[in-house]
């Protein structure tokens, strides 16, 4: 039977970064990303607001801009050949993110089958961004049940892979997760965790066990 892989991005396949912290360094404001990070984090502020927030952060945001970010960002090692491998074997590999999905669609070039962000206008921006299009926890669980439907599987072949609170909800609904670079809000969700800077390290944890 086929599973489906699904891969958060900020902090998972990002090592310590986030899409919008990657793309408004190359606009000189990583700072102002990092402190909404923190507040998103720590709950002050919820997807939607964070989303028009960055937004604000982004009016001069250029093609080249998201394309120096996603070249420049700190991506875990192998995550090519990870999905390859996946593909190979006749699984399917999706990227469901909160991030822009001007960013997370980049990733189809590197062997997604999928990948989902929260709908953000086309850069550079002439359109304030929707919030009903702003993905949050709950979200990824309805696009992982989506995709399920599109590949042929259900919720009992799927694997997660997330480090944070907005994967608890899809860690909660599968039955094996992966852990990567966590924080402590996967603790006691996660069937598998891993540490370190290379995908396939992570991936070896849940291929063992499907071996």
């Amino acid at each position: 039977m086929a599973r489906l892989h699904l891969f958060d991005l900020d902090g998972t396949l990002l090592h310590g970064s986030t899409a919008p912290v990657e793309i408004s360094r190359q606009l000189g404001l990583e700072a102002e990303a990092v402190a909404l990070d923190l507040a998103i984090a720590e709950g002050r502020i919820g997807p939607p607001e964070y989303a028009a927030q960055v937004y604000d952060l982004w009016a001069g945001l250029t093609e080249a801009h998201v394309s120096a970010a996603f070249e420049a960002a700190p991506w875990l090692a192998r995550i090519r050949e990870v999905w390859a491998e996946i593909r190979s074997t006749g699984d399917y590999c999706a990227v469901v993110s909160l991030s822009p999905s001007f960013f997370v669609e980049r990733l189809l070039d590197w062997g997604a089958h999928a990948a989902h962000g929260s709908r953000f206008p086309a850069v550079p921006f002439t359109e304030p961004v929707d919030p009903s299009g702003v993905l949050s926890a709950a979200a990824k669980v309805i696009i992982a049940d989506r995709l399920c439907a599109e590949f042929g599987v259900t919720r009992a072949e799927c694997v997660a892979y997330g480090d944070s609170s907005s994967d608890t909800e899809l860690f909660a609904v599968v039955p094996v997760s992966v852990a990567v670079n966590a924080d402590g809000h996967l603790a006691g969700l996660a069937t598998h965790s891993y540490s370190g800077r290379d995908l396939w390290h992570a991936y070896e944890l849940v291929a063992k066990v499907a071996g």
